[in-house]
């Protein structure tokens, strides 16, 4: 390939969710992130090293309240958060297993890709994962 575009990291993500309320007490509570900007329809949130975007739909007159992701249809399939280590990784489980939000067991990946990995879904079904380094 030549000449391709030099990105540096992600800047923000951005998820449409159902109920705006719901998910920015989900990850604010969770997972630490601060609103930063409401937008209306939208909010901005940052945990310190990434901007997240949460909103409702951008057609104002989809009702969204049925709706559920689905990593099988084309577009998003997860979000991967990075925890520092594994302590932290098995911290974060035990939090997730006191708050009654079901997840996946602790998955070693270290022979693969030098991680471990923990997935879990936020209220909208959206997977997320939290990723520990193997070192």
């Amino acid at each position: 390939m030549t000449n391709p575009v030099p990105t540096s990291g992600i800047h923000h993500l951005g998820i449409t969710v159902s109920d705006l309320e719901r998910s920015i007490a989900f990850y604010a509570d969770l997972l630490g992130f601060e609103q930063v900007a409401d937008l209306g329809r939208r909010v901005v949130m940052h945990n310190g090293s990434l901007l997240l975007a949460i909103g409702l739909s951008p057609d104002e007159e989809y009702d969204a309240s049925g709706d559920r992701f689905d990593e099988n249809r084309v577009g998003l399939d997860h979000l991967s958060f990075a925890v520092a280590n594994l302590a932290e990784l098995e911290a974060a489980a035990n939090t997730l297993d006191d708050r009654g939000i079901t997840r996946g067991e602790i998955r070693d990946l270290t022979g693969v890709f030098g991680i471990y990995v923990v997935a879990f879904r936020d209220p909208d079904n959206i997977q997320l994962e939290l990723t520990a380094p193997a070192s």
